[in-house]
């Protein structure tokens, strides 16, 4: 039976040291990966189990700004790997991940408390517990990948988890939700993802939505290596000839010809974990798009989607904002409605500019041949010009509504964001959308208040409000660490001299020993330490931090 089992768990917990300990690979392979010393991308391993069956291994970023990422990755796996730092515990991404999978319907795998020959007995054992009381049912082993303890016991519970694992996927029709495409000199485009169900074979028919592109199969691997069918459950590789790059993406669904619908609106059952808002971001498969919730009653609602999925009736999803908020079933690929751009599929050829309302592809009004009579287009995609007014005045709206601390909003998320932004008459600044020259409107009085706060507290974080201080931060008035609290700009630049002096003379330092030089406690200590990480100024290697080589100079 084949499965696939992903990584979860906080940032620097040791999920990519534990996999390269585990399968001989390090699944860390962009240089800024290795640079920078966090997961960026997903990775992909073989793991042998000790009967001699094989585990599809994804592995998946820690970080917050990498959630999205993490949900990819965890779509399509049968089994969980939950990682916990045996000195640090369950963090902030750990409880996210692990809400995650249980909206992705993920209850079987295991718990390795990572980094266990660092702490003393005492610590483990309370560490181990923690992590039984976070995960009930799950087995908890103690490993560390530095000296191998644990390892074979670790494989041995995945084998013991994989075995009562059932599959329910195999058979039906081909769907591969794609989560990379790169091409091969020689061979081509290749596009991989978890087969999420039926099989592959050279020489397969397939069909790539929602830009409804035919594509035939050249050549199907597993972990490198040329098999001639692929079932559902592996990690697949496929290679499709005679389409370029740029005509695929992360997000697209590889499946049998007309065997799915491709929907811009979903009915569904909603699981929320936190009050769920009109305007989110839906995860399904390897796709993040935009959405408008429209309840029906308080479990059920209609998801309008900002560009079409590839969905199927007890499909799992992910709601997000800022953070995740819920999740739910799908009940109906593709309700009742109107003829528009998600219809396409069945609506005669013909001028298109009648039936698209939302942007879409021009490609998948090309392929069914549809002419694009009078709608707008940029980049690639064509909507109507009264879509673009509707999304400018909802927009501005939001604006207003906005805190005058920070008069901004985010983006859509969706694929036409890109190509669509610019056309608005809004500035972009970084990751939020403002009124052209807009400022910040920060009451001074408070803003004064702070800093004497800050003054007086030294090395220890003031809790602030993240408005406020995200503005003054901007302005170099204070430093925020952690989540929701600051320091002030001096405490900060004493603080990294102090670092910077005991790494020249020593050659790194930890997290004990600059808690001494600070005269503090332990978490200002860690939580400087974490925010020099974020800045670029130092990383984490085993217990300890180095300087980076851009900042052996000092700055």
């Amino acid at each position: 039976m084949a499965l696939t089992v992903g990584t979860a768990g906080h940032i620097d917990h040791g999920k990519t040291w534990l996999v390269q300990a585990l399968t001989g690979k390090d699944t860390d392979r962009l240089p800024a990966e290795r640079e920078r010393g966090i997961s960026i991308e997903l990775g992909y391993a073989p793991l042998e189990l000790p009967d001699g069956s094989r585990l599809s291994l994804v592995d998946v970023p820690g970080h917050e700004r990498f959630v999205r990422t993490m949900v990819a990755g965890a779509t399509g796996i049968d089994l969980f790997l939950l990682v916990i730092d045996a000195g640090e515990g369950p963090r902030e991404q750990t409880h996210e991940h692990l809400a995650i999978l249980r909206l992705l319907g993920i209850e079987r795998g295991v718990v390795a408390v990572t980094k266990s020959d660092a702490v003393d007995g005492d610590a483990l054992e309370l560490a181990v517990a923690e992590a039984r009381e976070l995960v009930a049912g799950a087995p908890v082993v103690p490993v560390s990948a530095k000296t191998g303890l644990g390892l074979a016991e670790l494989r041995s519970a995945l084998a013991d988890v994989a075995s009562q694992a059932s599959q329910s996927r195999a058979g039906g029709p081909t769907r591969l939700y794609v989560d990379r495409v790169f091409t091969l000199r020689g061979i081509g485009t290749v596009v991989t993802g978890t087969l999420w169900s039926g099989s592959i074979v050279a020489g397969d028919r397939l069909r790539v939505e929602p830009a409804g592109l035919d594509v035939r199969v050249r050549s199907v691997q597993v972990h490198d290596r040329q098999v001639e069918r692929a079932e559902a459950g592996q990690r697949v590789a496929v290679n499709l000839p005679g389409v370029e790059r740029h005509e695929l993406a992360r997000g697209d669904a590889l499946v049998t010809p007309e065997a799915f619908p491709t929907s811009y609106r979903l009915d569904v059952r909603l699981e929320p974990i936190a009050d769920i808002p009109a305007a989110v971001s839906v995860h399904h498969g390897t796709s993040q798009v935009a959405a408008r919730v429209v309840r029906a009653d308080d479990s059920r609602a209609q998801l309008r989607l900002a560009a079409p999925v590839v969905a199927a009736r007890g499909d799992r999803f992910v709601l997000r904002t800022e953070t995740t908020v819920g999740g739910g079933v799908v009940l109906d690929p593709a309700p009742p409605r109107r003829v528009d751009a998600g219809r396409l599929a069945v609506a005669e050829a013909g001028d298109a500019s009648a039936l698209v309302h939302e942007p879409v592809p021009a490609r998948a009004l090309e392929v069914r041949g549809f002419s694009v009579g009078s709608l707008a287009q940029a980049d690639g995609w064509v909507f109507a010009q009264e879509w673009l007014e509707d999304l400018r005045a909802e927009l501005r709206r939001r604006i207003a509504e906005t805190d005058p601390i920070d008069p901004g909003i985010s983006p859509p998320s969706a694929a036409w964001t890109e190509s669509v932004v610019p056309l608005l008459g809004l500035e972009r600044r970084g990751a939020k959308l403002y009124e052209t020259g807009s400022a910040a409107v920060i009451d001074e009085h408070a803003a004064a208040e702070l800093e004497s706060a800050l003054e007086l507290s030294g090395y220890e974080p003031v809790e602030v409000e993240r408005a406020l201080a995200g503005v003054l931060e901007a302005r170099g008035r204070l430093v925020l660490v952690g989540d929701g609290s600051a320091i002030g700009r001096a405490a900060y630049a004493s603080a990294r001299d102090a670092l910077f002096a005991e790494c020249e003379a020593a050659g790194s330092i930890t997290l004990a020993r600059f808690r001494d030089l600070l005269g503090s406690s332990r978490r200002p200590a860690q939580l400087l330490l974490e925010r020099f990480d974020a800045d670029g100024l130092t990383r984490r290697v085993g217990d300890a931090r180095v300087l980076r080589r851009r900042s052996r100079s000092g700055s």
